[in-house]
């Protein structure tokens, strides 16, 4: 069975690249120079397959690569891949019509009477039509392309501060003012560049944040991803310190372990590992900051998500039991569906939900009045800020990566908020950007 769930996208592969190929054939046999890309299209490809091949085959025989392997795997998937639809779109496009002009004429021929053959035209100098569709084709194939390499060379650690101000209503006179920094989406164990890392976290270091929060995903699977960057993240710095929350990867529930015992073992070991950063971990429970008589409660919940196949680990009632009356209340979640989900038609006294999880699928076009991603079909709420009556809910694009190695328009995240009163009346519904 194992060897039939492989080669059926093993074949669907290969018949992509094989229609492809006529774009590079025809090129390399029009520019002579060209001719080593014919080889190399299909030494790339043949390496590729043997990969995807192996790696399931070894896994099922106890020799799993490495995550990291696994990550290149995909990243090499999607560099491969992605910018051949749009070549292959291309040469459909041309092969479609050439059967609907070969259809046309049949049908022409057969309700017209026979007339002589027209003259042959001889060839124009310069480059043909196939010659330029394929040209057409490897171009466009060759934009996504350099998108991608760059977003895996220079995106992923390009680390971006995005500044919110937010009318926070029922926020006492005395927090009016108050900055948050946060951050989410960690995934330490895809860090490849410790001084990338470093320069990320003097980064967030240099906002002078009055709190930091961290909204869940520390590690991709295990606590020992974290090796030398733990010293790193323990620089994280601000006067009433750092707040964090898990997330779905934090409790180790996608790795293999061999018992629920060492899951357990584990699980206690990431809960020492926050402790060991100087983060305060809350677990269904809040914080009360205080100045003089007003009360900033920031509430703190586990997983919970409102999409299958997630767990629903947060109590938000056990959360927010003993709460006083008047404390403005900002909740820590690391899954955006929670908002929809229980927060919204629940919990109308939060005000500010700051959460994470989407990273906004590390593939998307952000631009003034237009924005896209593919995770925008799969969550509502995907990236910055929302906002439905008094409610306001932020989501962190994530400051690091899974999975794709890289990021393309969607830049690593330092969010800084900066809390400000609200008028009275400040209730009708601002702006959606889902």
């Amino acid at each position: 069975m194992t060897i039939v769930r492989l080669l059926i996208p093993l074949a669907v592969f290969i018949g992509l690249d094989i229609y492809a190929y006529q774009a590079v054939r025809v090129i390399a046999n029009r520019w002579r120079p060209l001719a080593w890309a014919r080889r190399a299209y299909w030494w790339v490809h043949a390496l590729f397959y043997l990969t995807l091949v192996v790696a399931p085959l070894a896994a099922a025989a106890g020799h799993r690569l490495p995550p990291r392997g696994y990550f290149y795997l995909i990243t090499a998937f999607i560099l491969l891949y992605v910018p051949k639809l749009a070549a292959v779109a291309v040469l459909l496009l041309e092969d479609v019509s050439r059967i609907v002009r070969w259809i046309w004429q049949r049908l022409a021929r057969w309700l017209r009477p026979a007339s002589p053959p027209a003259p042959v035209p001889l060839p124009a100098a310069g480059i043909n039509r196939k010659e330029f569709l394929s040209l057409t084709a490897v171009a466009l194939a060759g934009i996504p392309f350099a998108g991608i390499v760059h977003g895996v060379v220079r995106e992923r650690y390009a680390f971006t501060v995005r500044r919110e101000r937010i009318a926070l209503p029922g926020l006492p006179p005395a927090f009016d003012g108050f900055r948050i920094l946060q951050l989410s989406d960690i995934h330490v164990g895809s860090f490849d560049d410790l001084g990338a890392v470093r320069d990320g976290i003097a980064l967030a270091n240099a906002q002078g944040a009055d709190l930091i929060v961290f909204t869940g995903d520390l590690v991709n699977n295990l606590v020992d991803e974290m090796g030398a960057y733990g010293e790193v993240f323990a620089a994280l710095r601000a006067p009433l310190g750092v707040l964090s929350v898990l997330g779905n990867h934090d409790y180790g529930d996608y790795y293999p372990w061999p018992n629920d015992r060492e899951q357990a073992i584990h699980f206690q070991r990431m809960l020492d590992c926050h402790r060991a950063l100087g983060w305060r971990l809350l677990r269904n429970e809040h914080v009360l900051f205080a100045r003089g008589d007003d009360r900033l409660a920031v509430i703190g919940v586990e997983n919970w998500s409102n999409r299958h196949g997630f767990h629903r680990r947060g109590d938000l009632e056990q959360a927010t039991r003993g709460l006083p009356d008047g404390a403005a209340r900002i909740l820590l979640t690391h899954d955006p569906s929670h908002w929809d989900g229980e927060v919204r038609p629940r919990y109308g006294g939060i005000g500010l939900t700051l959460s994470g999880h989407t990273h906004g699928f590390q593939f998307g076009v952000e631009a003034p009045g237009f924005r896209w991603s593919p995770v925008q079909y799969m969550y509502r709420q995907w990236a910055g800020l929302y906002r439905e009556g008094g409610q306001y809910l932020y989501v962190n694009r994530g400051f690091g990566h899974i999975a794709f190695m890289g990021r393309v328009g969607i830049r690593p995240e330092i969010a800084v908020f900066e809390l400000a009163r609200a008028a009275p009346d400040d209730r009708g519904s601002g702006p959606d950007l889902a």
